[in-house]
């Protein structure tokens, strides 16, 4: 199969595990092209992911997960032929299991959907992680009337056009939620696809609930900016151009 799809990773700190990621990625059907955006690693995350087999993009800093997405989604363009690659999105602690990421791309090439979001068939439960999820699933659900199963699993693949629709991606650990609202509200095609995948607990020290915490505000943000009253409000504040 000729390549159609290009899988971006946005990675902080994963030199354990990215290697395997990329090796999983790239054995994909179509997928000719793996980047991976070092988002400011303190390790050899981009050293790793580079002797794997990726295109490395790497931030100077930590911009956060939208950040990188977009840095991914740039390098995909400025490599582009013709023809717009399917971008497909994946967390770097994925390891081997970035091999069943085949079937969120199946909809994408056969035209049926134009953002499809994995659906783990095992989950971990973990500490706090619950809040996060009721609330951007709510409010998902207020704003569009699609319930969404996982809704800040971070595995999914778009066609360019419907990646293009979605920006600026909404900040940080928004982006999932900002994403799901923001293209069935443009009539996008949005689909959920059970997979056999897997990544590393974040466990439930006071680390893990300080992601919690970051999670809680991003998303919370996305939503509220969402909101059509905050939204009119919001713009009312912008200087006229």
């Amino acid at each position: 199969m000729s390549g159609d799809t290009a899988v971006i990773i946005p990675a902080k700190d994963e030199a354990r595990r990215i290697g395997a990621t990329v090796t999983a990625s790239l054995a994909l059907p179509g997928v000719d092209l793996v980047v991976v955006v070092d988002d400011g690693s303190s390790d050899q995350t981009g050293k790793a992911a580079r002797a794997a087999g990726a295109r490395v993009v790497r931030h100077s800093r930590n911009r956060g997960k939208a950040a990188a997405m977009e840095t991914g989604a740039e390098a995909v363009r400025l490599l582009d032929g013709d023809t717009p690659r399917h971008l497909l999105f994946l967390d770097a602690d994925l390891g081997e299991t970035a091999g069943a990421a085949a079937a969120l791309i199946t909809p994408i090439r056969e035209g049926t959907a134009d953002m499809s979001i994995a659906v783990f068939a095992a989950r971990v439960k973990l500490g706090g992680h619950g809040m996060v999820v009721r609330l951007s699933r709510d409010g998902i659900r207020r704003a569009t009337g699609f319930t969404a199963t996982q809704p800040l699993n971070g595995q999914r693949c778009l066609t360019r056009a419907a990646f293009e629709a979605a920006r600026p991606l909404a900040h940080g650990f928004g982006v999932e939620t900002g994403l799901t609202i923001d293209l069935l509200r443009k009539g996008f095609r949005v689909v959920e696809v059970e997979v056999e995948m897997s990544h590393r607990a974040t466990g439930t020290d006071w680390r893990a609930q300080l992601h919690r915490a970051r999670q809680l505000r991003d998303v919370a943000l996305a939503l509220a900016t969402r909101e059509p009253l905050i939204t009119q409000n919001l713009n009312k504040l912008r200087p006229n151009r």
